[in-house]
């Protein structure tokens, strides 16, 4: 059973930094590629970031292009979410998200994701 257990959350000031972080295990970590997303209270979970299995390419929301980086270590089965020069309406509980299927690549889609994990939150103030 594939597992996903995030950390690295926490509460900051705008124009602040945070490493999120992403543990993956139940199956062979660098055959899928991996995702983050983030959900507001009464909102659609919505996309972040997305990066392949091998790191050679990702994928951003234009709301955080420039300011977050995604990336993987692949001997580690992890995956990071930097975030910098945060913003206020950066908050919101972020996951981690990992697909089904080995074929899929850096997705944007909500939809290809099968596996989540339990989400930890980000708190940006003003």
């Amino acid at each position: 059973q594939v597992q996903l257990v995030e950390s690295g959350g926490g509460s900051v000031q705008a124009g602040g930094s945070l490493r999120l972080s992403c543990a993956a295990s139940g199956r062979t970590f660098r055959n899928y590629a991996m995702g983050w997303f983030r959900q507001v209270p009464g909102k659609e979970r919505e996309f972040v970031a997305a990066i392949n299995w091998s790191g050679s390419s990702s994928y951003y929301a234009d709301s955080v292009k420039g300011r977050f980086t995604i990336s993987r270590d692949n001997a580690k089965n992890t995956v990071y979410l930097q975030m910098n020069s945060l913003k206020p309406e950066d908050t919101a509980v972020y996951y981690c998200a990992a697909p089904k299927s080995p074929t899929t690549g850096a997705s944007s889609a909500i939809y290809e994701y099968n596996y989540w994990g339990q989400g930890t939150q980000v708190t940006v103030s003003s």
